[in-house]
């Protein structure tokens, strides 16, 4: 198992510590509910540093970028981040990621920690363009500093006005008395704040500089527990659950971030399934009855019959009740639509909502 640059740190915080993505990750400090309060309504920090960071560039980088991905990076500007999807050759999703543009022929790729291995190699075999790339993976540690006090918190720290950086905008900055710090607006709570992206040397410096700026603001350290529920509550897929090499972009409803304007991997099928229609689709559904819904629990409807899978559920904190992202049958996925989710062999009623839960 690998650690991270502060692993000793969540450890001698008290950290629960589990296995995650190959790496020793803080799930629980104090616990899941407190740690999501905190970041909905102050600031909390995230070491999210397991992610896997590729740098690619040269006069064809762009050119390889829009043949694996599926959302048109063309439009990117230095400074700015998009969300995107690596299509297999299938009809399903190979990752989603981040492209961040550094600089005019230079963009660095952020993945998923579980695929750092499968996205290299699955980029690097469609690399026929002479792009060089670099996994900078084990060099950087990534923080995810959230929640409506981060600006404030951290402003202190940095001469670039932090209020200033729009959202899937960034900043190559000073930050914690470090020179050359991504400082970027793309967070995964729906709280706003920053993700900051450092050497793994400089990690400790700038977590105990965080730490320094953000106590008067009551800022605390966030296990993954309370990211996946803060993420859930915005209606924001994870792969694994509710990406995978099987579903479609379109079914999980990021059709935004599909792009027809252009060819890529496996375009044509896709273009044609967006034209005849998709026969199931991702969902959000709220719990009628006090349940919680968990991943790979059975979807029916009212006569019993299995209309679909639960990918992500959880009982979310800031509204009390379970809720849940799920494939069903097209004609069971309008919103108000009644579905019942089978836990332990009792059919619990549940309606399907429009996202994101989470109405601030």
């Amino acid at each position: 198992m690998k650690n991270t640059a502060l692993t000793h740190i969540h450890e001698s915080l008290g950290a629960k510590m589990l296995p995650f993505a190959g790496y020793n990750m803080p799930i629980l400090y104090e616990g899941v509910n407190a740690e999501h309060e905190t970041v909905r309504n102050a600031v909390g920090v995230f070491d999210v540093s397991h992610m896997g960071e590729f740098l690619l560039s040269g006069p064809n980088a762009l050119a390889l970028i829009q043949k694996v991905s599926s959302n048109d990076a063309s439009v990117l500007t230095v400074g700015r981040a998009q969300y995107s999807c690596l299509p297999n050759n299938e009809g399903g999703v190979v990752d989603d990621l981040l492209i961040y543009k550094m600089k005019e022929e230079e963009y660095l790729l952020v993945v998923n920690a579980s695929n750092i291995e499968k996205d290299w190699n699955w980029i690097s075999s469609q690399n026929d363009l002479g792009v060089d790339m670099k996994n900078l993976s084990d060099d950087y540690s990534l923080l995810a500093i959230q929640g409506p006090k981060a600006v404030e918190a951290m402003q202190s720290l940095s001469s670039v006005d932090l209020s200033a950086i729009k959202y899937y905008h960034f900043e190559v900055a000073d930050f914690a008395g470090l020179d050359n710090v991504i400082i970027s607006a793309t967070g995964y709570t729906g709280s706003g704040g920053f993700e900051i992206y450092c050497k793994n040397e400089d990690a400790e410096q700038i977590w105990n500089k965080v730490f320094e700026a953000g106590a008067p603001y009551g800022i605390k350290p966030i296990g993954l527990a309370a990211r996946d529920t803060l993420r859930l509550e915005m209606g924001l897929c994870l792969y694994g659950n509710d990406l995978s090499d099987t579903t479609s972009p379109l079914e999980a409803g990021l059709g935004w971030i599909t792009k027809f304007t252009k060819e890529f991997t496996n375009s044509e099928n896709l273009k044609k399934q967006k034209e005849e229609g998709v026969t199931r689709k991702l969902v959000a559904f709220e719990m009628q009855e006090r349940a919680v819904p968990r991943h790979d629990y059975e979807i029916v409807d009212a006569s019993g019959t299995v209309i679909g899978i639960v990918t992500s559920g959880t009982m979310s904190p800031s509204m009390n009740k379970g809720i849940g992202l799920g494939y069903v049958s097209l004609a069971n996925s309008a919103v108000d639509n009644d579905i019942f989710i089978r836990i332990r062999k009792n059919d619990v009623p549940a309606k399907v909502v429009k996202l994101p839960f989470y109405k601030k």
